[in-house]
């Protein structure tokens, strides 16, 4: 009996859409699980969100939920990650259109100076948030935010030693020790002005780091 090749494959193609359209759902909702769960655990902690929350912020079930991801920490972890990558999108586009090393740090300044009362992800900045709320609490998060600045450090060492090449920033310069003091100062900024719902307190801290890069201009 003959057999239409055709069909074959129209049933081939079928069954491979259905697949796709499965995964795409499935990443969909995983995504949705990561944008409602960033918030609250940058709102409240990884001890102060529970699983209820989270199945109430995005309407699914335990189910659904675990479906998606073994355990909260699994959530967590996932979460961080979406919440500090929404962040660095936001200062890319800033700093990808700007050649000179020393105004690529400058224009980190700003974009916070700009969205500090109004940050990209609701709750402030997720590296200082989890930080503090996993210091004596989940070893896990503290390790991977303490991966996240480590490679933060890397970055503005890398962009200064490019600039000692380029003949853009002082060849004196210790772009490791500068690395530190620009990611202190910057958070140190964050945090009181996050505290006291005023932008002067960054003002103050910003004009200081400002100087400090200046400082750095061959």
């Amino acid at each position: 009996m003959y057999k239409s090749p055709i069909k074959k494959v129209q049933k081939t193609q079928t069954v491979q859409y259905m697949k796709d359209e499965a995964v795409s759902k499935s990443d969909l909702t995983r995504q949705m699980i990561l944008e409602k769960s960033a918030v609250l655990f940058n709102l409240q902690g990884y001890s102060g969100t529970s699983m209820k929350d989270i199945m109430n912020a995005t309407g699914l079930s335990k189910g659904g939920l675990y479906g998606n991801f073994k355990t909260k920490e699994d959530i967590a972890l996932a979460a961080y990650d979406q919440a500090v990558d929404t962040v660095w999108e936001e200062v890319k586009k800033r700093t990808k259109v700007i050649d000179h090393s020393l105004d690529k740090l400058k224009a980190v300044v700003y974009f916070y100076k700009e969205r500090i009362l109004d940050p990209p992800v609701e709750g402030g900045c997720p590296i200082q948030n989890t930080a503090i709320d996993a210091d004596d609490g989940n070893p896990i998060l503290r390790d991977k935010v303490r991966n996240t600045v480590d490679n933060w450090r890397r970055n503005i060492v890398t962009n200064l030693e490019r600039g000692m090449k380029s003949g853009e920033v002082r060849l004196d310069c210790n772009a490791s020790d500068f690395a530190i003091k620009f990611i202190g100062i910057l958070e140190g900024g964050i945090m009181l002005s996050r505290l006291y719902k005023e932008l002067h307190y960054f003002d103050v801290i910003a004009k200081q780091l400002i100087d400090l890069i200046e400082e750095l201009r061959a």
